[in-house]
């Protein structure tokens, strides 16, 4: 942490320097009082004359000494949340530039929830910590100290009686926190399942209404926040304990300061100045120990929390960057070679043994059942996973070389679910190349398809994408992501199954209006339907991770019998469009 707070070391320190002074001031007043009141009111030194011009002079010290130290507590807590905010901001936007850089496997580990707890609430948690350690640990040590110190300036006997009591504070302190520390962990663990329930379920809130599900996931949201309710609980029960036996305690030191204060007045070795003094001392001490107590619990609480924050900032990426910048004759040539994959974690093999040259400039088409490994395959070029054997190359260059931005540069990808963002449809066109002109926005969406639907729209491209692009159709999503990928004009073009909600003929119209716009960009085609892959220039079958056929249309049709299924079974939707 401490390479967070040594960039704001300055503000924590002239923080600290202001509580110096609040502090100080505040333990001047009961020395001042205790005169007030012997000389100025009881005028215990000059035979019970009092001094009315000593307690205005003595008063207005006072007076000047509280509005002091009122200025001195409020550029502390300027200085202090300028500490704490600006550490969080830094720690969040590291965590964030750590999470962009993780792999899919690692976001997985960590799981969504998770990580937006660890952005939010325990960094959150983290700054809250340092502002309450640069304001709190210095305001408790003064006030404990320096009252035991004006204590035994005042009657050494009332220090003592103070002193012996410590052990007892001390102790309780320690089993209280001994028994909360653990619960603290658990705490933002089981935050971290809220928000993973409450991501699925606002995401998936459609599927949620039209199953009827509410009711289920009422009660199992309800579930996660009955078991945060309930360590929660168990968290202030303890607490709950320590303030009243703390203040038991210190209202027995302040029985037992009154009892041998009034022997001592009696036997005229104190006067009632020195003892309200000494009380007002307790009672500051009693303060300080109280704010030492929310003190340890808000450090417990920042240290867990910066545990998981830790694991975050420390996580180093599981695909390591390569350092080939790219900056050679970029053909759009591919090739797999021997390669075997396997998600990491999992035992199942999902590619085996595959072996593909994909040319410049060529068009080839995927096909396969539902978990054949099609996705997967596409996945390994742009380094989205690595291959578990084998290499896969482009342009010649292992892709593990790469620096990924250079490699990722080449390559523009179209999924099947697609991401859109809450901004323009023209910014989200736009999104894999910023610098784009309008005409190649506008062209971009034409070639996709798209160009008509955007017009009509109430704003046009200026038109504001809902949150995920709810406000669209799903075909309208797909095409906006595929002018997106489009826009980019990279030299390889991977469309995942991007096309499966557009209707037969505007799929046949954007595959050639794609052919047109980009004659010599190499494509990937990942498709169920034969009439998305018929005219690629070669079609890759897979079964079971393997390639079990290569060729163009006309070949597989005599020679595969895997793609012959497929062609039977949508036989009667492919005569309208097929030939």
């Amino acid at each position: 942490m401490w390479k967070y707070i040594k960039r704001y070391l300055h503000f924590a320190v002239i923080a600290a320097a202001f509580m110096v002074g609040e502090v100080m001031m505040d333990l001047l007043q009961p020395t001042i009082m205790s005169a007030i009141i012997d000389d100025g009111v009881l005028g215990v030194n000059t035979g019970g004359a009092g001094d009315l011009h000593l307690i205005w002079t003595l008063g207005l010290q006072m007076i000047v000494l509280i509005l002091f130290g009122g200025l001195c507590g409020s550029l502390n807590n300027m200085f202090v949340h300028m500490t704490g905010q600006n550490i969080g901001n830094e720690m969040r936007k590291d965590s964030f530039r750590r999470i962009m850089s993780f792999s899919f496997p690692q976001v997985d580990q960590f799981g969504t929830g998770s990580l937006v707890t660890r952005v939010t609430n325990d960094i959150t948690q983290v700054q809250n910590f340092v502002s309450q350690f640069v304001r709190g640990m210095i305001r408790t040590s003064m006030l404990m100290f320096g009252s035991i110190f004006f204590l035994f300036q005042l009657n050494q006997d009332f220090g003592r009686i103070v002193l012996c009591a410590f052990p007892f504070i001390v102790g309780v302190l320690a089993f209280c926190l001994s028994r909360a520390n653990p619960l603290f962990g658990k705490l933002q663990a089981q935050l971290d399942e809220i928000n993973a329930i409450m991501q699925e379920d606002v995401s998936g809130i459609r599927i949620i209404k039209a199953c009827v599900r509410e009711v289920y996931e009422k009660i199992r949201f309800g579930r996660s926040n009955d078991k945060l309710v309930k360590t929660q609980l168990q968290v202030l029960t303890i607490f709950a304990f320590m303030n009243p036996a703390m203040n038991a305690l210190m209202y027995v030191v302040v029985l037992v300061l009154l009892l041998t204060g009034s022997a001592q007045v009696g036997a005229g070795t104190a006067t009632p100045g020195i003892i309200i003094a000494a009380i007002t001392y307790t009672t500051q001490l009693l303060n300080g120990i109280l704010m030492l107590v929310l003190l340890f619990q808000n450090i417990s609480r920042g240290i867990a929390s910066w545990g998981r924050v830790r694991e975050i900032l420390y996580s180093q990426p599981d695909l390591k960057n390569g350092g080939f910048d790219g900056k050679t004759e970029v053909s759009g040539e591919i090739e797999f070679r021997g390669v075997s994959f396997t998600y990491p974690g999992s035992t199942q093999v999902v590619l085996k043994d595959i072996d593909l040259t994909i040319h410049s400039g060529e068009t080839i088409a995927i096909m396969g059942a539902t978990g054949c490994g099609k996705s997967s395959l596409v996945n390994l070029i742009p380094r989205f996973y690595d291959a578990a054997e084998g290499m896969v190359l482009v342009d010649g260059v292992d892709v593990r070389k790469y620096d990924l931005k250079a490699l990722r540069q080449k390559i523009s990808i179209a999924l099947q679910k697609s991401e859109l963002f809450s901004i323009l449809i023209r910014e989200n066109i736009a999104w894999g190349k910023p610098d784009s002109s309008e005409a190649q926005i506008l062209q971009a969406a034409r070639t996709a398809q798209a160009d008509q639907f955007i017009r009509s729209a109430p704003q046009g491209y200026d038109t504001l994408v809902d949150e995920r692009g709810m406000s669209l159709s799903g075909g309208q999503r797909q095409r906006i992501s595929i002018a997106r990928s489009v826009v980019k004009d990279a030299k390889i073009l991977i469309l995942d199954d991007s096309t499966s909600a557009l209707d037969l003929k505007t799929e046949a119209d954007l595959y050639a209006a794609l052919k047109e716009a980009s004659p010599k960009s190499t494509k990937i085609i990942i498709a169920q339907r034969i009439a998305s892959v018929r005219q690629a220039d070669r079609i890759v079958v897979l079964e079971n991770g393997r390639i079990a056929a290569c060729g163009t249309h006309e070949e597989l049709m005599n020679t595969c019998t895997a793609y012959q299924d497929i062609y039977d079974s949508q036989l009667g939707k492919e005569e309208q469009y097929g030939r």
